[in-house]
């Protein structure tokens, strides 16, 4: 399917995905507690783990929020990939790539493994798209970009 039509809403599902995830991931930090995401840093060696807390909520309710209505796409990207990077880095690279390690079933459920940093390279993954790609229609920077357009003529 080589229709430009139809290729130009490429961009909204990963906006929808991309940007819900990160909010979702910033209010369960916030609903279970911000001291007890900071104790988690400072357990990892993060430094000024609540000031760090704080930073990365704020970056995944507001990033998530820009990215979901394709405002200021690239720059709220930038952020954002450093939270990935560094969750790849201290939490997730020593359980391998996959997210999901199905280790048993029982009568209670389903019981997982540690989850490696798949989700994390298809979230940065998702970001570059749009980076790359823009953000599409019915987005602010689409929005931004007519009107400077409009302007100029």
């Amino acid at each position: 399917m080589n229709n430009p039509l139809i290729a130009r809403w490429a961009p909204l599902p990963l906006r929808l995905i991309v940007g819900y995830g990160f909010m979702e991931h910033g209010f369960a930090k916030i609903i279970h507690g911000p001291a007890g995401f900071a104790a988690i840093l400072q357990a990892l060696g993060v430094p000024a783990p609540h000031l760090m807390a704080w930073l990365t909520i704020l970056v995944e309710v507001f990033g998530g929020l820009a990215i979901l209505l394709g405002a200021f796409v690239a720059l709220a990207s930038l952020p954002m990939a450093v939270v990935l990077l560094v969750a790849i880095f201290t939490v997730h690279v020593p359980y391998g790539f996959s997210s999901i390690k199905l280790l048993a079933v029982t009568a209670t459920g389903a019981h997982f493994g540690q989850p490696g940093y798949e989700c994390d390279l298809l979230y940065l993954a998702g970001l570059a798209a749009l980076v790359l790609g823009g953000s599409g229609p019915w987005s602010i920077d689409g929005f931004i970009r007519k009107r400077r357009q409009a302007a100029l003529r």
